[in-house]
C-alpha cells in the first residue's frame, strides 16, 4: 500500500482527491492547516469509504500544520518514516486562491503559496520522496485564451498575484526537475471545478465570502442572498458574460489521481496538463442549466467587470487525454444537480 501525503486534502478539491485515493486503496496523509477548511471533513470523508468499504482502518492520518512551519512538517515525514514505511509521493494543494484578495494583498499570497512550497520541497527532498502532483491553475494564461481554447504550450502571462504565485511554483518545480532526473512532477493547471460528491458529505465550503461564482448561485438558490452578480455583460464573449471551462469535482479528483499513477509508472518525468474538459459555458449558460435542472430560479443583476478577470478560460485538454487516459464524464447538469445536493443537505457547511 502506497502513502500520498496531500497538503490541503481538507479543501474542496482536496477532499475529493483524498475520497478517490483511499477508493483506489491508497493510504493518505492529510495535512492541512484549517485556515480556509474545517477538521469535520474527516469524518465526512471516513463515512463515504464506510460506506463501500470493510477493510478501512488506518488509511487516513490528519495532521494540522501550516507548510511554513518547517521543523513540525518535518516532524510529520519523519514520523511516517521508517524501514517499514515512507511517503511515496506528494499532491500539493494546500494554498490560497481567490483571486480579488490576492490583488489587495499580493505578500500574503506570495508568503502562504511560494514560501510554503518551497518548504514542502526542501523536506520532501530531506526524505527522499521525489513524486508530486502539483494544483497550479488556469489563472497562469491570463488573457490568452479569449479566442481559442488554451493548450499546455500558451504563453504563461498571469495577470493577478494569484496567478503569478501558481507559475511561480511551476517554474521552481520545473528548475528542480532539471537539476535532477530523480524528480517526477506532475503540473495540473485546472480549470473551474464546481459539484460536489454525489453523496451530498462533501463539497465546496467558502469559510469567507466566495469570490467564484457557483457557491454564489447556491446561496441565492437557498435564499442566502437576494440575487446574483454577475460582473461584465459587455465581455468579447456570445453573450456578453464570461465564459469558462467548468469541470465536476470528481472528474478532477480523477485527474489528480491519474496524473500521480501517471508518475509511479513513468519515473524521472516532468508533465504539464490541462485538466477541464474543453467546453466554454458562460455565466448566463450556467444559471439557465441550473434553474432547469433544479427547478429553481436563480434572480440575477449585471455589475462592472471585476480587476482581475478575463473574459474566456476554455481548456485544451488533448494531452491529457494522451498522456493520463482520463476524460471528464459528468456533464453540466449532474455538476449543477450534485452542487445543489451538497448545499441543500448542509446548508451552513460543515457547521
Amino acid at each position: 500500500m502506497k502513502t500520498i501525503l496531500v497538503t490541503g486534502g481538507l479543501g474542496f478539491v482536496g477532499s475529493h482527491t483524498c475520497v478517490t485515493l483511499l477508493e483506489k486503496g491508497y493510504k493518505i496523509l492529510i495535512v492541512d492547516s484549517l485556515i480556509n477548511s474545517k477538521k469535520k471533513v474527516i469524518e465526512r470523508i471516513k463515512k463515504i469509504i464506510l460506506s463501500t468499504k470493510n477493510d478501512f482502518n488506518k488509511q487516513l492520518l490528519f495532521y494540522q500544520c501550516d507548510l511554513r512551519d518547517e521543523s513540525k512538517l518535518e516532524n510529520i515525514f519523519k514520523n511516517n518514516t521508517s524501514e517499514s514505511k515512507q511517503v511515496d509521493a506528494v499532491i500539493h494543494f494546500a494554498g490560497l486562491k481567490a483571486v480579488s484578495e490576492s490583488i489587495k494583498d499580493p505578500l500574503r499570497y506570495f508568503d502562504f503559496n511560494v514560501i510554503s512550497t518551497i518548504n514542502l520541497l526542501k523536506i520532501m527532498e530531506k526524505f527522499n520522496c521525489k513524486k508530486i502532483v502539483f494544483s497550479s491553475s488556469a489563472t497562469i494564461y491570463g488573457n490568452n485564451g479569449e479566442y481559442c481554447n488554451l493548450k499546455e504550450d500558451t504563453n504563461a502571462e498571469p495577470i493577478n498575484p494569484y496567478g503569478e504565485t501558481k507559475i511561480i511554483i511551476e517554474k521552481i518545480l520545473q528548475n528542480l526537475y532539471l537539476s535532477s532526473n530523480s524528480w517526477s512532477v506532475s503540473i495540473l493547471r485546472y480549470f473551474n471545478p464546481i459539484g460536489a460528491h454525489p453523496s451530498g458529505l462533501i463539497g465546496e465550503n467558502p469559510l469567507d465570502p466566495p469570490n467564484n461564482i457557483f457557491p454564489i448561485i447556491n446561496d441565492v438558490a437557498l435564499g442566502q442572498r437576494k440575487k446574483l452578480i454577475i460582473y461584465g455583460n459587455d465581455w468579447d464573449t456570445y453573450d456578453g458574460t464570461g465564459v469558462r471551462d467548468y469541470i465536476h469535482v470528481m472528474d478532477l479528483a480523477d485527474g489528480h489521481v491519474s496524473a500521480l499513477e501517471y508518475l509511479f509508472k513513468n519515473n524521472g518525468e516532468i508533465i504539464h496538463l490541462n485538466l477541464g474538459t474543453g467546453n466554454g459555458t458562460s455565466v448566463l449558460e450556467l444559471i439557465s442549466i441550473f434553474q432547469s435542472v433544479n427547478n429553481i430560479e436563480i434572480p440575477y443583476f449585471f455589475s462592472k467587470k471585476r480587476k482581475g478577470d478575463v473574459a474566456r478560460l476554455v481548456a485544451d485538454i488533448t494531452l491529457a487525454k494522451e498522456k493520463l487516459n482520463w476524460l471528464p464524464i459528468r456533464d453540466l447538469k449532474m455538476m449543477c444537480r450534485d452542487g445543489w445536493q451538497w448545499k441543500k443537505q448542509n446548508i451552513n457547511g460543515y457547521e
